[in-house]
């Protein structure tokens, strides 16, 4: 039996929570949607029968999307990190999510169309920057605060100097 996640990260939304749900499940393995929960009555921002909670599963990890209103937004301060295993991937969920409205910002981070940010990372680049060597770790990083969506051929080049 698997142990039930006890910990479960609620994303706001303003109406979108299904739509985000469905997209986000489809960019990673081992996600889906795994339940849909209509408002029984009308709420502060909805009518009964709306879609008021999407409990889902991305990348094996609970979430939960709520259309809460418009009061609040997301922020940088929070941010979904995704591991890379090479330059295909991060280049694929890069594009996903900065289609259709979705914003680049420095260093492998990004804003979807939602509005949440991203950190889109290789696993080269903590593996490099945890190397035991200073001068390669500053150089990586150097090289890494240079990009928008980041490139692991130059982290490594930066890597060996």
């Amino acid at each position: 039996m698997l142990a039930k996640q006890r910990l479960t990260t609620c994303l706001w939304f303003d109406g979108q929570a299904e739509e985000a749900a469905r997209f986000y499940v489809s960019l990673l393995p081992d996600s889906r949607i795994d339940a849909i929960n209509r408002a029984p009555g009308d709420y502060p921002a909805g009518q009964a029968g709306k879609v008021l909670l999407v409990e889902f599963t991305l990348a094996g990890q609970k979430f939960q999307a709520l259309n809460g209103g418009p009061q609040f937004q997301f922020t940088e301060a929070i941010s979904m990190s995704v591991s890379c295993a090479d330059q295909a991937e991060v280049d694929r969920l890069w594009s996903a999510l900065t289609a259709d409205g979705g914003k680049p910002a420095q260093c492998g981070w990004l804003k979807d169309r939602y509005g949440l940010s991203w950190q889109i990372v290789p696993e080269a680049l903590p593996r490099l920057m945890a190397s035991g060597n200073p001068e390669q770790a500053a150089r990586v990083c150097k090289a890494m605060m240079q990009m928008v969506k980041l490139d692991v051929a130059e982290l490594e080049r930066a890597a060996s100097g």
